[in-house]
């Protein structure tokens, strides 16, 4: 990752506080930490059966019974709340702290609720559409949260966000340079990527919806490519 999101100089505008990205982001960090509760075996099974693979999904392949949580289309919701270690929540985590809470208030919070899950179902069919047959579980808010990157640059391209370049560099940098290094990055990878451990079209699916759900989302006061207020 080459810039981690740490603060953004952005001041909400209609709501009071930002609640609903603060219960995403306690509801995520709650299951982790009861996965952690359950032993490694159980975690697995768990990716099974409420990770979306696609070969169940839309596909022959049979979870064994024992798997069985849900219904391969319920999956497409219950994908997302799992992570499979602390880095990998981390990260989802501070991408839907920066940037949720001002399209949380482009919106309002019920639907940003709404905005957040159809970004990450439909992340979650474009890893599909993608990995045709696959037998492995996807599990992660990388596609939700990439849905809130994609609404944020239609929103606010120019305001300015604190980020640490490298894992260790500060720097204030305007949204859109890091959210189209953040672009960049998942292309990069795309083309580079032969294990299929990073799950590139998710993020890619995810990034597409929230720019295309934006305007149909958001308030009529609230206009795209804003500046965004100072805090």
């Amino acid at each position: 990752m080459v810039f981690v999101p740490l603060h953004d100089d952005n001041k909400l505008q209609f709501i009071p506080f930002q609640a609903a990205t603060w219960s995403l982001i306690a509801i995520n960090v709650a299951v982790f930490v009861w996965q952690q509760t359950i032993g490694e075996e159980a975690v697995t099974a768990l990716a099974f059966g409420a990770g979306v693979i696609p070969g169940t999904l839309f596909g022959e392949t049979k979870l064994p019974a024992e798997l069985v949580i849900t219904r391969p289309e319920v999956t497409l919701l219950t994908y997302m709340f799992l992570h499979g270690d602390i880095w990998h929540l981390l990260g989802n985590m501070a991408f839907l702290w920066v940037f949720g809470d001002n399209v949380e208030d482009a919106m309002g919070s019920l639907k940003f609720i709404a905005f957040y899950l159809l970004c990450g179902i439909l992340a979650g069919l474009a890893h599909v559409a993608a990995n045709l047959g696959s037998e492995a579980p996807l599990i992660g808010a990388s596609g939700a949260t990439a849905g809130i990157i994609g609404a944020y640059v239609m929103l606010y391209p120019r305001v300015k966000v604190w980020v640490l370049a490298f894992a260790r560099i500060p720097l204030r940098l305007s949204a859109w340079f890091v959210i189209l290094s953040w672009i960049f990055v998942q292309f990069l990878l795309l083309y580079l990527q032969n294990d299929g451990m990073i799950a590139i079209w998710a993020h890619i699916g995810g990034f597409a919806a929230g720019v295309a759900l934006i305007p149909i989302f958001k308030r009529r006061a609230q206009p795209l490519f804003a500046g965004g207020r100072p805090t």
